[in-house]
């Protein structure tokens, strides 16, 4: 399992991605899921990617080697591609393709070939934008109705972006929201954990800032204990329900 979210607001892009594999409670190892093309000036892209690992990184490996997606046109790559769009489709492209040559061997062994990838950032003379990416191939982007996406065990980290995240969000803060997003996933669930890999992006800002949280991370730990005494305080300052309120004894007759 694992869990990436990407966040768009009117400052810049946010992505971040667990690095947690495992294929049991004991084969569990690291791997990195956000991946970046950083070329300052020209083009900034993060991709992270859930589901099985060998489909992903074949497919990573196909779009960096280069994509045909018409007959007769010269190979694209994520570092060629003209548009943030034009990448989105050398992505799903390899995706489908990985899928469809090595799926029937995989799936006589009753594993699992599902994949999604989440894939940010602007290309010098386009917009910034945020897509993701599913198994066959096929993708959304995201807009500013709903200015986050995410892939792998999203349900839990969900409530916190739906109820904080909001495009004019400054990034900053979206990152915290993000962090707090992992912060309630890592609770309920082990097979997402430390190290985190943060981009950071601002808009029309052609250099990202890449980060590793690790697990003994004084601000990520920080953060995980204000939140979880923030939740304590303000549970038990809410009112008790009025039809549970205990009656008062009534007086013992002498």
């Amino acid at each position: 399992m694992t869990y990436c979210v990407g966040m768009l607001v009117e400052d810049g892009l946010a992505m971040i991605a667990d690095t947690r594999t495992n294929a049991g409670v004991d084969s569990i190892s690291t791997y990195r899921k956000l991946h970046v093309v950083d070329r300052p000036g020209e083009r900034v892209l993060g991709i992270c990617t859930a589901g099985n690992l060998s489909v992903t990184q074949t497919a990573l490996a196909m779009a960096r080697e280069g994509v045909h997606l018409n007959v007769g046109e010269p190979a694209e790559t994520l570092e060629t591609a003209p548009t943030l769009f034009r990448c989105a489709q050398i992505l799903g492209h390899a995706l489908r393709s990985v899928r469809l040559s090595i799926a029937p061997a995989l799936e006589a062994d009753s594993l699992n070939t599902s994949a999604s990838m989440l894939l940010g950032g602007q290309i010098n003379g386009g917009q910034m934008g945020l897509f993701l990416i599913y198994s066959q191939g096929n993708f959304i982007e995201c807009g500013q109705d709903t200015p986050y996406l995410q892939i792998g065990e999203l349900k839990y980290g969900k409530p916190i972006l739906e109820s904080g995240l909001a495009f004019d969000t400054p990034l900053a803060e979206a990152v915290k929201l993000g962090l707090i997003s992992f912060s309630t996933t890592m609770r309920s669930n082990v097979g997402v954990g430390a190290p985190f890999d943060v981009l950071t992006l601002r808009r029309d800002y052609f250099s990202g800032d890449q980060r590793r949280i690790e697990q003994d991370d004084s601000y990520f730990a920080d953060l995980h204990l204000r939140w979880t005494q923030a939740q304590a305080a303000a549970r038990r300052s809410m009112p008790e329900p009025p039809w549970m309120k205990r009656p008062r004894p009534s007086a013992v007759e002498a």
